[in-house]
């Protein structure tokens, strides 16, 4: 018998990216705290924080598998998490108008069953086109932006704005399936 995949993520995109792989999941978020440390770069941040959910979540439950992940939009060296209000996305979206910016999604598998643990980071980079301001307030009352790190979604209505992208199309919408297909092939426990 299969043991359970737990998606340790209450993502929308996450969900329905995963439920692409028609392996069953439960969901059970992780409760950390997502801050970065002092002189921790993006992709450092991004790493550190998708183990730590993995190890929140494996550490209240046993048998399992648990995916965790936890993306980044960088800029200038810069993190661009979650906007904290509409005025914080604004800014966000003016330092990525006109832009080239990177993406970066740090994914972990802690395989219970095996004692493994597997992790690795995968970089998008994004080229935004150029917006107005009325183009940027537009678009952050037209979205939900509020639970998007860079205050933006790719597969919504930001997507008229992305001039190309260089790597995974699921990595800036939060979970990039050919790492997580290579790891869950690892456990032999799938597919």
């Amino acid at each position: 018998m299969k043991p359970p995949l737990v998606l340790a993520s209450q993502s929308p995109r996450r969900k329905e990216l995963l439920s692409i792989l028609g392996i069953p999941f439960e969901v059970i978020p992780a409760d950390i705290a997502e801050i970065p440390g002092p002189g921790e770069t993006p992709e450092q941040f991004a790493v550190r924080v998708s183990r730590e959910k993995g190890i929140e979540v494996s550490n209240r439950i046993s048998g399992s598998v648990i995916l965790s992940a936890d993306t980044v939009v960088t800029i200038d060296g810069l993190i661009l998490g979650k906007p904290s209000d509409e005025a914080h996305a604004v800014r966000m979206l003016q330092q990525l108008s006109g832009r080239q910016h990177a993406v970066y999604t740090a994914v972990c598998l802690i395989d219970q069953i095996a004692g493994e643990m597997h992790e690795a980071l995968e970089k998008t980079e994004v080229w935004f086109d150029a917006m107005t301001a009325a183009e940027i307030t537009d678009y952050v009352r037209r979205e939900n932006v509020l639970d998007k790190a860079g205050a933006y979604a790719i597969q919504g209505f930001a997507s008229v704005y992305i001039l190309k992208i260089k790597g995974n199309y699921g990595n800036v919408m939060g979970l990039p399936l050919p790492i997580v297909h290579d790891f869950l092939r690892r456990t032999s426990f799938y597919f």
